[in-house]
């Protein structure tokens, strides 16, 4: 949308004017304080994407069969849990005991038809490829491609696209590990209490192996990017979720302006280069919050004015080189996911919040569109929903999310995405998902022991 080189010299230009003060101005905040490398134990940290999530397991492991797994899951010390990326910024990962990593088991081990069989270990990223090698793709890719499969499956991790589900919706078949060791078969027709449980559960069941994923052939997509005014924004997206095959946008606060992003199928040509370097206009976001925070109307008509000199990007590629974005700029997140007739309103409500009483976030809000599923612990479980994905730069305090956006997006219906930052527990939780006393019984059932169980999970479940 706008180069480097372009915004770079914008803000340039900027701070030439308005002196040495604004190049002070535009110094960053320091590092947040980190945890320490080890523990008194000598036990090495981990700590997740974005940094605010982190423990020190006592042991790590990394099974290269489904044997191995099952091993680990009756004798390791608890409570394990299985780490893919570490995108997700809840503690779901985190633990004293054991950290299982699945990346020794990796990659498509079979065929169904034009369904591909992975093992969980897989990330999403490699897994367009190896797909495209055979003709086949997935229908849909998220936001970010680094995570594993089985993460992405236990997270309920989605792309855009009105009639396209999450990652989960297209699972006809999986296999999971139980904390006693053992090995499940589930599909619909299949242990359908299992499958229906499993496909969304948040790591809570066992560990899944390998899933059976629909695929759909190959296609080059035409990518287009263009920047509007948030009314106009506002007045065409539900016209541009119903026309195209994926739409979604961005709204940057404190600019009055969106950036748009739509992908169809086409048979032209593949184009070279082009692809949209997102971090440069976070850049330029950022520099105008340290240099014009102290006035939105002033902050506004400079971001304004910048942005709207941004040229439309068309991109032509396949599906999967498209659809996830690099994301080098580490942040915070909240998603909700909301009835789509009440997607816009919350959406106006999270923007003027933020520009009332939030004048250092910079970071555009998100707005997609998912198809719906019958996973019990899907956001997306019974109809389609909108998200509203509300992102803060890892620098930056992010507490407000839970005392200033969450309540807004309760307000109108939301259900939490379980990889984001949410802090809602037990009941509040069971009156957002009918089926969550049947997905708590065959948790219940498969590891009575709570051998899965870290402290996060015994607060969201109230164990």
């Amino acid at each position: 949308m706008i180069s480097r080189r372009a915004a770079l010299t914008a803000a340039g230009a900027g701070l030439v004017a308005l002196g040495t003060g604004a190049v002070l101005a535009t110094r960053d905040k320091p590092e947040p304080a980190g945890p320490a490398s080890t523990d008194n134990a000598g036990r090495t940290v981990w700590r997740n994407w974005s940094g605010i999530q982190y423990c020190y397991p006592q042991q790590r492991l990394a099974p290269t069969s489904e044997g191995e797994i099952a091993q680990a899951l009756k004798s390791a010390p608890g409570p394990v849990r299985v780490v893919g990326a570490g995108h997700s910024f809840t503690a779901l990962a985190t633990t004293a005991g054991t950290m299982m990593s699945l990346d020794q088991m990796a990659g498509i081990i079979g065929w169904d038809g034009d369904q591909a069989i992975v093992r969980a270990g897989t990330r999403l990223g490699d897994l367009g490829p190896a797909l495209a090698a055979k003709g086949r793709a997935m229908a849909n890719l998220p936001d970010i491609n680094k995570q594993s499969l089985g993460g992405a499956l236990g997270t309920g991790t989605h792309g855009t696209g009105k009639a396209l589900k999450a990652i989960h919706g297209d699972v006809t078949a999986l296999t999971l590990v139980t904390p006693r060791g053992e090995v499940i078969a589930c599909s619909a027709d299949q242990e359908p209490e299992v499958f229906n449980a499993a496909r969304v559960s948040l790591g809570a069941l066992g560990v899944i192996s390998q899933a059976t994923l629909r695929t759909t052939a190959n296609r080059r997509l035409h990518r287009h990017v263009w920047v509007e005014p948030i009314e106009q924004t506002f007045a065409e997206a539900e016209a541009r979720w119903d026309k195209h095959r994926n739409f979604e946008f961005y709204a940057f606060p404190f600019t009055d302006m969106t950036a748009n992003i739509t992908h169809d199928e086409t048979d032209l040509a593949a184009t070279i280069g082009g692809h949209s370097e997102d971090d440069s206009v976070l850049e330029l976001m950022r520099i105008m919050r340290n240099l014009l925070g102290f006035s939105t109307p002033l902050r506004k008509a400079a971001a304004k004015a910048l942005i709207s000199t941004s040229r439309p990007e068309d991109v032509v590629d396949e599906g999967w080189k498209l659809l996830s974005t690099d994301r080098p700029i580490r942040f915070n997140e909240m998603e909700f996911h909301l009835p789509a007739e009440n997607q816009l309103a919350a959406l106006k409500a999270v923007i003027a919040a933020i520009e009332r009483e939030r004048p250092d976030i910079f970071f555009p809000i998100e707005a997609r569109r998912i198809a719906g599923d019958d996973a019990w612990l899907s956001p997306f479980q019974g109809a389609g929903r909108g998200s509203i994905a509300v992102h803060c730069y890892y620098k930056d305090e992010f507490a407000f999310l839970y005392d200033l956006i969450q309540p807004i997006l309760l307000q109108h219906g939301g259900r939490p995405h379980w990889g984001k930052l949410h802090n809602l527990q037990g009941a509040q939780l069971a009156a957002l998902y009918p089926n969550w006393k049947d997905f708590l019984a065959v948790r219940q059932r498969l590891d009575p022991e709570g051998r899965m169980l870290n402290p996060y999970l015994k607060g969201l479940f109230n164990v």
